[in-house]
C-alpha cells in the first residue's frame, strides 16, 4: 500500500501496466492481421481463441484491470502536477515538451472509450448486430464469419473512420509513453534519451501503420469478401 501512497510508486505501476498493455496491443496487432490471410486466416484465430473458453476472458479481465490502473492513476498524477506547478513554471515547461506529452490524459481518455466501443463492436457484438458473426451464416468450415465481420464493418465509413482516429491518439500516446517507461526507472540520460525517443515514436508509427492499415485496406477495396 506505500507504492499506492507516494507519487514515485504510482509512477512506476504507470510505467508497468503502460509496457504490459504497449505488449498486449503488440500482440493483438499480430492476430488481427490474420485477416490479411483471407476467411481461413482470422477466422482460424477467432475459433483458436474461443477453443480456450473461460481462459480468453480471464486475460480479458487482467487486461481491463492493467488499464484500468493506469488510467486511474495517470488521471490522478496528472491533477497532482498540475496543482504543484505554479502558473509561469507551467508555462515555461511546455516550450520544452511536446505535444504528445501535453494530451497524455487526453489520447489516454480517447483510448479508453475506443477500447470500450471496440469490445462492443467485436466482442460483444452489439453496436451492429445485423453483420455480427453471430449473426452472419457460418463459414465454409463450419465457425463463425469473423473475416465477413470485419470486411462489412469497415466498409462503412464512420466505423472506419472510429477506428483510424483512434489509432492517430494510439499514435500520440505510445510515442510518449514508452519512452516514459524508461524515465520512470531511471535509465534515461543525456545519451539515452534521444536513442529511447525515436524507438518510442518509431514503434508508435508501426503500430499505428500495422492498424490503420486493416481499416483503410478494407474501405478502399483491396480487402474484400
Amino acid at each position: 500500500m506505500q507504492l499506492l501512497n507516494s507519487s514515485v510508486g504510482r509512477k512506476i505501476i504507470m510505467a508497468v501496466t503502460g509496457l504490459l498493455l504497449i505488449s498486449f496491443v503488440i500482440i493483438h496487432l499480430l492476430g488481427n492481421s490474420s485477416v490479411f490471410l483471407g476467411p481461413n486466416g482470422i477466422n482460424a484465430y477467432a475459433e483458436h481463441l474461443h477453443a480456450l473458453g473461460p481462459l480468453v476472458w480471464v486475460f480479458r479481465l487482467i487486461m481491463l484491470t492493467l488499464f484500468a490502473l493506469h488510467i486511474w492513476f495517470g488521471v490522478q498524477l496528472t491533477l497532482e502536477n498540475r496543482a504543484a506547478k505554479p502558473i509561469g513554471y507551467a508555462q515555461k515547461k511546455r516550450l520544452r515538451t511536446t505535444f504528445a506529452a501535453e494530451t497524455m490524459i487526453v489520447s489516454g481518455l480517447v483510448i479508453l472509450a475506443f477500447v470500450l466501443y471496440h469490445l462492443a463492436h467485436f466482442t460483444l457484438q452489439v453496436t451492429n448486430p445485423e453483420i455480427s458473426a453471430g449473426h452472419l451464416p457460418l463459414d465454409a468450415m463450419n465457425r463463425p464469419d469473423v473475416f465477413s465481420m470485419v470486411v462489412l464493418s469497415f466498409q462503412k465509413s464512420f466505423i472506419a473512420l472510429i477506428y483510424v482516429v483512434a489509432m492517430l491518439f494510439l499514435l500520440f500516446h505510445v510515442s510518449h509513453g514508452f519512452q516514459s517507461f524508461f524515465q520512470t526507472l531511471g535509465w534515461n540520460n543525456k545519451k539515452s534519451l534521444p536513442v529511447f525517443g525515436k524507438i518510442s515514436k518509431g514503434l508508435a508509427l508501426v503500430l499505428f501503420v500495422g492498424y490503420v492499415s486493416i481499416p483503410v485496406l478494407i474501405f478502399v477495396g483491396i480487402v474484400k469478401l
